[in-house]
């Protein structure tokens, strides 16, 4: 093949060399038009197409290792790798997924427990933590209703800004505890956490596998997204500011539960409708949890469950491809 590149070009050159009859023009003339076709050839780009098609569909993408990897767009069959098409869209999750599960359980929760009475008392009157208050207080009177362990009523305000804290912090607190996937509690948190974040007490933290994963998708035309019970305010901070710096650049978008329970179908329903895809299966899922995975699965997408150190034991009979790193995808 480079040598049909190599005749062509020469043949312009030689063409130039008889009009311009100069040796200093010869001299650049070849040297240019030679080192032209030893980089086309390269870069794995044919001339001879009409757009300068990528030769036999693949291209290269610089890793995060500086390696060169042939890889092949998204939605092109990828049967050379045994693997099918790529997905033209990719749903993360985050705990157990792209993050440690301990990250969360020891690093963020414990730091929103610890500084919500702090938050409370330093936002009281703002527009922002009124709204948080008022989906609280929702909550609660819910929880309340259906005899929620750790549920306290929450005073009016009439009662004075310390009593309203103090039975702010006590539920708080018990939903924490019982690590409930509440819009009410995750939209707090992302809250707390932000504040986190901006005074450097706190960074996210990613698998080592996943920043070198997120920028191979991103080159092929992957489009990624973050689905997690954490706000969607708090996923942007995690990604945004992680032990390999900000993540976001590779995300296409963010899901809470504002769109539903992760363990119903709709919800992944409501995503595929979302991301317009031509059909659910063009989606790929990823999570650690098995009951996230059947409500995926039952939408008609295609689910992956992550393998990582501290997530929970799948069924001995469950059916879903499991990885323990984001390079076997």
């Amino acid at each position: 093949m480079i040598n049909s590149y190599i005749f062509f070009l020469l043949s312009h050159c030689c063409l130039e060399l008889y009009l311009n009859w100069s040796q200093i023009f010869q001299a650049e003339c070849y040297h240019y038009l030679f080192d032209a076709a030893i980089k086309i050839h390269q870069m794995g780009l044919d001339w001879s197409t009409p757009n300068h098609g990528p030769i036999q569909k693949f291209r290269g993408v610089l890793g995060c290792n500086g390696n060169v990897k042939m890889v092949v767009k998204a939605g092109m069959d990828n049967s050379d790798n045994g693997t099918g098409p790529l997905p033209r869209c990719i749903v993360l999750d985050i705990e157990g997924t792209t993050t440690p599960i301990t990250f969360v359980a020891d690093v963020l929760f414990p730091y929103a427990r610890d500084n919500v009475g702090r938050h409370f008392s330093a936002t009281y009157k703002t527009a922002e933590t009124h709204d948080d208050i008022k989906l609280l207080r929702a909550q609660v009177e819910d929880d309340l209703k259906q005899g929620v362990d750790g549920a306290v009523p929450i005073p009016t305000d009439d009662a004075g800004k310390e009593e309203v804290i103090a039975a702010l912090v006590a539920n708080v607190e018990a939903m924490i505890k019982a690590d409930r996937k509440i819009t009410a509690l995750k939209q707090l948190q992302g809250h707390i956490w932000r504040t986190g974040f901006e005074n450097n007490e706190l960074e996210g933290v990613v698998y080592d596998d996943v920043p070198e994963a997120l920028e191979k998708w991103h080159a092929l035309g992957i489009k990624v997204y973050i689905y997690s019970s954490g706000s969607r305010l708090a996923q942007r901070l995690i990604f945004g500011k992680t032990n390999y710096g900000d993540l976001r650049k590779y995300l296409s978008g963010f899901f809470d539960t504002t769109v539903g329970n992760k363990k119903e179908t709709h919800s992944y329903i409501e995503i595929a409708e979302s991301l317009g895809v031509d059909k659910p299966s063009d989606i790929l899922f990823l999570t650690d949890v098995f009951q996230e995975a059947v409500a995926a699965k039952a939408a008609g997408l295609e689910v992956m469950i992550s393998i990582r150190p501290g997530n929970a034991p799948l069924p001995d009979d469950h059916s879903f491809k499991t990885i323990t790193s984001f390079t076997e995808i």
